[in-house]
């Protein structure tokens, strides 16, 4: 039977047996029966990759960090999460990079330190166990970010519309309009992706 370990772009942990891209960690959220009981233990919410140094674990062991699945990045990102230091750490550089070049003035004179850009990353993805989202114009996200409306999820990529699923993306046939919509990916993440930075999205995108 599925684990309850995938998440969306609203940074849900929900049960659904398709495959994600990338895994990611929030700390030890489950019990010894592998059943969820919280939906974040640390700051440093992190993406990481499926395979690694051949290290093996198994899924939900006691007393070690409970491993979530991502769609891709652009999913990941949205939900709040940032790459890993170790495993990841090109992307996890160009990432640091990216964000202080974006929002350096959110540290406010302090240290340029990976745990003060996630204590800042933790007030933007979640607030009282609930998603923090705001309202934009559609046609201002730049690619790479998700938002919802009328209770769909979509991805903005390249001047299109695809609709998000566990499994994949489906072109919308929904134009990008002058229109206010609920942002899910963070307000530091949509700068950075302003800036450049271009999330990895799932293979079911059209390039």
């Amino acid at each position: 039977m599925p684990l309850q370990n995938r998440v969306n772009p609203l940074g849900e942990i929900n049960i659904n047996p398709s495959r994600g891209t990338l895994m990611g960690n929030r700390g030890i959220l489950h019990d010894e029966n592998k059943n969820l009981k919280s939906v974040s233990k640390i700051k440093g919410w992190v993406t990481c990759k499926l395979e690694f140094k051949d290290r093996k674990r198994e899924l939900m062991a006691p007393n070690r960090y409970t491993e979530l699945f991502f769609l891709d990045e652009a999913t990941a990102f949205s939900a709040g999460h940032r790459p890993c230091a170790e495993c990841r750490r090109d992307r996890y550089n160009e990432f640091k990079l990216k964000w202080l070049e974006a929002n350096r003035e959110l540290l406010d004179g302090q240290k340029e330190s990976i745990g003060n850009i996630d204590k800042i990353l933790h007030t933007e993805r979640i607030n009282k166990k609930e998603k923090v989202s705001y309202v934009a114009y559609m046609n201002e996200l730049p690619s790479g970010t998700i938002f919802e409306d009328e209770k769909i999820l979509y991805l903005v990529w390249n001047s299109e519309l695809y609709e998000w699923n566990y499994e994949g993306y489906s072109v919308s046939n929904k134009s990008i309009l002058s229109k206010e919509v609920r942002v899910l990916t963070p307000k530091s993440y949509v700068r950075m992706f302003k800036k450049g930075f271009v999330p990895f999205v799932h293979d079911s995108v059209k390039e």
